[in-house]
C-alpha cells in the first residue's frame, strides 16, 4: 500500500497544479498587460511560456525553505541534474546559427529539386518530415530548432491563415517527437532509460523507429496535401538564399562544434566548454553569424530547469499510478500523462519501476513520444520550437488549446503506428 505523501510533496503537487494552469492562461497574462500599462512589464513577464515553470520553481524552493530549512532547499536543488536544460540552450544556439541554418537550406532545397513538386510543398514536406527523421542523428533539440527556423523563415513570416500555423506546430511537435527514435540517444524519454534497459539503436530501429518513420511521413504528407493550395500562394522556400556567403571552412568549424556537443550531450563540464568555444570563435567570426539566439535558449533552458525542479517532486503519485498497468491501459495513460509533465520525465519516474515486462518498457516509451506533441512541456524541444514560431502568432503567443487540438489528428496517426502495427 503506498505511503501518504508529506506536506511538502502535497505543496509542490499543487505548485505544479498552478503551474499547469498557468501555462494554459498565459494569454491572459498578456491581455492584462494592454489593461494595465503599469505594470505591463510584470504581465509581459508572466504571459511568457518559458518562464511560468522557472517562476513556479522559484515558488516550490521558497515553500521548501520556509517548511524545511536553507539546507534542504539548497540539498534538494543539488540533488537534481539539470544537464537536459543546459544541453537544449547550447544546442539550440548552435544549430541556429548562420553557417549551420545556411548548410541545411542549401541541403534541403537540393532535396527539393530532386521532387517533380512545386519547391513551396516539397520544402514544406521536408522540413516536416526530413528535419524530424534527422532528430535522431543530431537530436531533436536541433532538429526542432533548424525546422522551426527553416518554416518561420520560408512561411510563417508570409501571414499563414490561423488554421495553418496551428496544424503546422501540431504535426511538427508530434513528428519531431517521434522522429527521435530511430536511435537509442536523440529522444530525451529514451535517453532515460536506454542504458537501464539496454536498448541500442538497432533495437530502437527494429522496435520504433520504421514506425515513427511511416508515421512522419503520413503526417507531413497528409497537411501537405490539404494545404497545397495555401503553400502555393504563401510559400517562400528560398527564403535566405540572398544572404551573404559563408566560407566552407567556417561552416567546418561549426559543424564540428555541433557533432562536440552532441557527442558529450551527458558531460555538461565538456559540452560547456565547447560552448565557450563557440562563442568566442563566432565572435571572432561576427561577420558570417546573424543574432544567435542566446535570449531565446536561455528562456527554454529556465523552462526546462523549472520542469526538472517541479517534476521532482512528483515521484509520489507519477510512479503509483504507473505501476502494475496493463500494457494497452499504460499506453494511453502515458500518452496522457505526457500531456501534462515532460515526457522524459514521465518515463524516467516509471522506470524506477522494478521487475517490468518487455510490453510494459514499449508502452511506455511509445505511448510517452506519441503524446510529445500535445502541449508546450510535454517534450523538451518544444519550447525551443515555440520561442522561434510565436512571434507569428496572434498576440505574439501560442494558445495551448489550440496546440492541443491541432496536434490530435496526427498524434492519433502516430498512436496508430506505434500500437496497431
Amino acid at each position: 500500500m503506498p505511503s501518504a505523501p508529506s506536506t511538502l510533496e502535497l505543496a509542490a503537487t499543487v505548485i505544479f497544479a498552478l503551474a499547469l494552469v498557468h501555462t494554459f492562461s498565459t494569454r491572459l497574462f498578456a491581455r492584462l498587460a494592454h489593461l494595465q500599462p503599469r505594470h505591463a512589464g510584470l504581465w509581459h513577464l508572466l504571459a511568457e511560456v518559458e518562464v511560468v515553470f522557472g517562476f513556479w520553481a522559484f515558488v516550490l524552493v521558497a515553500v521548501l525553505f520556509l517548511l524545511s530549512g536553507q539546507d534542504a532547499a539548497v540539498g534538494y536543488l543539488e540533488q537534481q541534474r539539470f544537464t537536459e536544460p543546459m544541453f537544449v540552450f547550447v544546442i539550440m544556439v548552435i544549430a541556429a546559427s548562420r553557417p549551420i541554418v545556411r548548410m541545411v537550406i542549401a541541403a534541403v532545397r537540393l532535396l527539393a529539386a530532386m521532387i517533380p513538386l512545386p519547391s513551396a510543398l516539397t520544402v514544406f514536406f521536408l522540413c516536416l518530415s526530413l528535419a524530424p527523421l534527422l532528430g535522431s542523428l543530431i537530436t531533436e533539440p536541433a532538429a526542432m530548432t533548424l525546422a522551426a527556423l527553416l518554416l518561420r523563415d520560408g512561411y510563417f513570416q508570409q501571414k499563414l491563415s490561423r488554421r495553418l500555423q496551428y496544424a503546422t506546430i501540431g504535426v511538427l511537435f508530434v513528428n519531431i517527437s517521434i522522429g527521435g527514435v530511430l536511435s537509442s540517444f536523440a529522444a530525451p524519454p529514451v535517453l532515460m532509460v536506454a542504458g537501464k534497459w539496454q536498448w541500442d539503436s538497432l533495437h530502437m530501429l527494429a522496435q520504433f523507429g520504421w514506425k515513427a518513420a511511416l508515421a512522419v511521413t503520413v503526417n507531413a504528407a497528409a497537411l501537405t496535401w490539404l494545404f497545397r493550395r495555401e503553400l502555393r500562394a504563401k510559400g517562400q522556400p528560398g527564403v535566405g538564399g540572398e544572404q551573404p556567403g559563408v566560407p566552407p571552412g567556417v561552416t567546418a568549424v561549426h559543424l564540428v562544434f555541433l557533432v562536440g556537443v552532441i557527442a558529450f550531450a551527458h558531460h555538461p563540464v565538456v559540452f560547456m566548454g565547447l560552448f565557450l568555444f563557440f562563442l568566442g570563435y563566432s565572435e571572432a567570426y561576427q561577420r558570417h553569424q546573424d543574432r544567435l539566439l542566446l535570449r531565446e535558449g536561455l528562456l527554454v533552458a529556465f523552462f526546462l530547469a523549472g520542469l526538472v525542479v517541479i517534476g521532482g517532486m512528483q515521484q509520489w503519485w507519477l510512479q503509483d499510478t504507473l505501476e502494475g498497468v496493463a500494457p494497452d491501459t499504460l499506453y494511453v495513460l502515458a500518452m496522457m500523462l505526457t500531456a501534462i509533465t515532460d515526457n522524459a520525465a514521465l518515463v524516467y519516474l516509471a522506470s524506477l519501476v522494478d521487475g517490468v515486462s518487455p510490453e510494459f518498457k514499449y508502452a511506455l516509451v511509445a505511448g510517452a513520444v506519441t503524446g510529445g506533441g500535445l502541449t508546450i512541456i510535454a517534450n523538451a524541444p518544444n519550447p525551443a520550437g515555440a520561442a522561434i514560431l510565436k512571434s507569428s502568432f496572434a498576440d505574439g503567443a501560442i494558445s495551448p488549446l489550440g496546440l492541443f487540438l491541432a496536434a490530435l489528428p496526427p498524434t492519433a496517426v502516430a498512436a496508430l503506428a506505434f500500437w496497431a502495427l
